[in-house]
């Protein structure tokens, strides 16, 4: 048997088995013919293979059979991708039919199953060793159940702010105060670690030109993270921010500030900021039987390509010439026999 998608794949709609079968056939290739069709399902069908299983015949004996059983319609050699990704293989098949073909039927055929390997889904590859990914991300609190406000980016203030406190202000706390009309003295609160902070933050490691503070990277996080919405990678955001700096910057609170205005990307129709990659073509080709030269069925007639045709046309003339020239010898050795002298 074969490897798993490769091998013999039978044909349908043939005709019942029969002693007959194969009659027409040259004494080789009627042997050939009827040890391949009883060979199961997925059976390996390569030369070599063959050639092992049958006593008789060699592996040029075998491969010219099968250039024989190609031409008289009763097999088509074609290759197919399986799997996805980088685990993507090309497979090799070859088709029978007990029943001989045309090749207007093989191109039907072929055509169907060109059609059905096309429309078949293409599973996700799975990434080996890798679980799916959690619904939040390792390290974070799962979020609550029901968020007051999904559309922030931001974290709600916590009710502990970083300054020493009498017990009776804690107390006080633990009813919701009212939100204090624009008050800053916690700019570097939990916020700080937003995507949009932390790359301000680290563009003056990575450009001492631009080294901001963290009230700066404070009032200039709600310009960034609305570059990161309009779904630009944190990379993108550095290097448009970074990329052509003059020699000496004097404000890099200016700068930057004037940088994220000027500069930032315009706004996606979708979400994605990327094209989603299109599903790969999944292709049947069919080879020659012979060379095993690839081409659509309508460009292998017989299941040949050109020059094994052409050859093979030629080696039937060949041998068909040469049957020729041993009976006209015959004949003239009997006419040489009925002149001679008594």
């Amino acid at each position: 048997m074969a490897k798993p998608g490769y091998g013999k794949r039978s044909a349908p709609d043939q005709q019942a088995r029969t002693q007959h079968d194969f009659a027409l056939l040259p004494t080789r290739e009627r042997y050939v013919a009827g040890f391949i069709d009883h060979l199961p399902e997925g059976a390996a069908m390569s030369v070599k293979q063959l050639a092992k299983q049958l006593p008789l015949y060699g592996q040029q004996a075998v491969s010219t059979s099968l250039t024989g059983l190609s031409v008289a319609g009763h097999l088509r050699r074609v290759r197919c991708p399986v799997g996805v990704g980088d685990e993507t293989r090309w497979v090799f098949r070859i088709f029978w039919s007990r029943t001989a073909r045309d090749n207007e039927w093989w191109n039907a055929y072929l055509a169907t199953e060109q059609a059905a390997l096309a429309a078949a889904p293409v599973p996700e590859a799975p990434v080996p060793g890798m679980a799916p990914p959690p619904a939040w991300a390792p390290g974070e609190e799962p979020p609550p159940p029901a968020p007051e406000s999904p559309g922030t980016a931001q974290a709600p203030e916590p009710t502990a702010v970083p300054q020493q406190r009498t017990p009776a202000q804690a107390s006080s706390d633990a009813e919701p105060a009212p939100s204090a009309p624009d008050s800053r003295p916690a700019k570097p609160h939990a916020a700080g670690t937003s995507p949009a902070y932390l790359a301000l933050a680290r563009l003056g490691r990575d450009d001492h030109r631009l080294a901001l503070s963290a009230d700066d990277c404070a009032a200039l996080e709600g310009q960034a993270a609305e570059w990161l919405a309009r779904g630009v990678s944190v990379g993108y955001l550095t290097s448009a921010l970074t990329a052509g700096l003059p020699a000496h910057v004097d404000s890099p609170l200016g700068f930057v500030r004037r940088r994220l205005t000027d500069k930032i990307p315009p706004r996606l129709t979708s979400e994605n900021t990327q094209p989603a990659a299109p599903a790969p073509t999944r292709r049947l080709l069919m080879e020659c039987t012979d060379c095993g030269r690839p081409g659509r069925p309508e460009a292998l007639p017989d299941g040949l390509c050109r020059p094994c045709r052409e050859t093979h046309s030629l080696g039937e003339a060949i041998s068909t010439s040469a049957a020729e020239v041993a009976d006209v010898k015959a004949h003239m050795s009997n006419l040489r026999d009925l002149l001679r002298p008594v």
